[in-house]
């Protein structure tokens, strides 16, 4: 187990120092803010796509040994729904009178961190689906 976790560690570090700030200081702080509006739907939405990615990506990570492009596949599902979603409380039409400023920030927010981390997903994903399965750090991994 503390061999696996080592795996996961030396991969993490083996990504370029602007991803790792990206996921670490912008994309998981941003999915953590709806857990602190969960009264709101935006914030319900958010925290459900937020534990698909979690649910997902965990296990996903222990079985590939660290960060394999595997989980850019989760983020699609999640997040993909999550960004139409916003997209459409955000456009003139969806927009909802009782929506609190909070609540509209949010979606904004996660509109444009999660739009920016699925244009990545999405080459990532087809790079994996191609047969790009090598996990960054973990030398000989398929």
């Amino acid at each position: 187990m503390m061999d696996r976790m080592a795996d996961i560690w030396r991969s993490w570090r083996s990504l370029p120092l602007w991803v790792q700030i990206w996921v670490a200081g912008i994309l998981i702080p941003v999915n953590v803010l709806p857990f602190f509006l969960l009264e709101s739907t935006v914030g319900q939405a958010g925290a459900l796509a937020a534990l698909l990615v979690l649910v997902t990506n965990g296990p996903l990570m222990w079985v590939y040994r660290g960060m394999n492009k595997v989980l850019s596949i989760p983020h699609l599902i999640a997040w993909g729904p999550l960004v139409i979603y916003l997209l459409m409380l955000l456009s003139e039409s969806g927009f909802r009178a009782d929506a609190s400023m909070m609540e509209l920030g949010l979606a904004a927010l996660l509109l444009a961190i999660n739009g920016i981390s699925l244009m990545f997903d999405v080459v990532d994903s087809a790079k994996w689906l191609a047969g790009d399965r090598a996990t960054p750090g973990i030398p000989g991994s398929p």
